[in-house]
């Protein structure tokens, strides 16, 4: 070791990178230096196969790492919500169910629920989608008339606010987020995109299936649908198709890290291990290992892919023009 034969100036803040010119950043340990080592070779290897990716894949990624920064901060509220409906007429909805995970003066709180929609029960599903409205698997259904219905949404999103930030999250959120314009829910201020830091207030969608698209490395406008995607992370579901059983799935498979559920179906401690999880490259690497063809797409085999119907799948639904002004 000896001094260098020229002088080295201290750093300055035009050279240094500060965490607010960085797109996320989040806390990552490495057990030893061979892991580091190793580490950055792999960042090097997956930079290299991200050069020229297209833009959609690129975003994703971006909030999949923002994801997983606000989720470890505990702060605000998460709360994943989902809507049922007649499928020959989707203005009818028959269920609502929701399941969130938040926080107030650093105390944490979980809670879930599912509505039935009393005057709907007439209007069954069997011809596209399967009927498991009496199938809610994490307690008790409340039913409530169609005049109250409205409005019942409509506080239980306003009290979310009590929370600070809000996050809701949807699976493919553009018919669920319909549903609740059709029901005129406040939804002022609702942004699609999440900002830089963590912000003290606001509304915010976070899509699992944009998060699962980063994860597998898929750039086009595809979405897998909710139970593929389940399937596909061996995530054991039962009945699907429940308003109140989708929604508590959908926030499983957004902050679960574990490969396996290790204490049972849908525990909440297997749950709070996607968002508390490792990067994104490394979360696919060990769900997924040495499956990543050409780029960082996961190369799926056919029999992985197949699984019972999920939100979008099955024939062409009615149209839902009319689901602005049903109620």
């Amino acid at each position: 070791m000896q001094l260098t034969k020229e002088v080295i100036p201290l750093p300055y803040s035009d050279c240094l990178l500060t965490e607010s010119s960085l797109r996320s950043v989040s806390k990552v340990v490495y057990a030893d230096g061979g892991s580091l080592r190793g580490a950055i070779k792999q960042i090097d290897k997956n930079n290299k196969r991200l050069k020229g990716s297209n833009p959609i894949l690129q975003s994703r990624r971006q909030t999949f790492e923002r994801v997983r920064s606000f989720w470890g901060e505990k702060k605000g509220v998460w709360c994943a919500l989902d809507f049922e409906a007649w499928e020959y007429d989707h203005s009818v909805i028959t269920e609502f169910g929701w399941r969130l995970v938040g926080w107030q003066d650093g105390v944490e709180y979980q809670k879930n629920g599912h509505i039935i929609v009393d005057e709907h029960q007439k209007y069954r599903n069997s011809q596209y989608v399967p009927e498991h409205r009496y199938d809610y698997g994490f307690g008790d259904s409340e039913y409530v008339s169609k005049s109250v219905f409205p409005n019942k949404v409509g506080e239980f999103l306003t009290e979310l606010g009590s929370y600070g930030p809000v996050f809701l999250v949807f699976h493919d959120n553009s018919q669920d987020v319909k549903y609740l314009n059709s029901l005129k829910a406040p939804l002022e201020g609702l942004s699609y995109v999440l900002p830089d830091v963590m912000p003290n207030a606001g509304l915010f969608v976070v899509d699992t299936s944009d998060l699962f698209g980063a994860l597998e490395g898929v750039g086009n406008a595809d979405r897998r649908a909710l139970g593929r995607m389940c399937n596909l992370m061996q995530v054991s579901t039962t009945n699907l198709h429940n308003a109140g059983n989708d929604a508590y799935v959908r926030l499983f498979i957004l902050i679960s890290s574990s490969l396996t559920d290790e204490w049972g179906q849908y525990t909440l401690e297997a749950m709070i291990l996607m968002a508390d999880g490792d990067p994104v490259d490394i979360q696919r690497e060990k769900r997924w290992p040495n499956r990543t063809g050409q780029g960082i797409k996961v190369d799926f085999k056919p029999e992985e892919q197949d699984s019972d119907f999920s939100d979008e799948d099955g024939l062409a639904a009615p149209s839902v023009a009319n689901v602005i002004n049903s109620w």
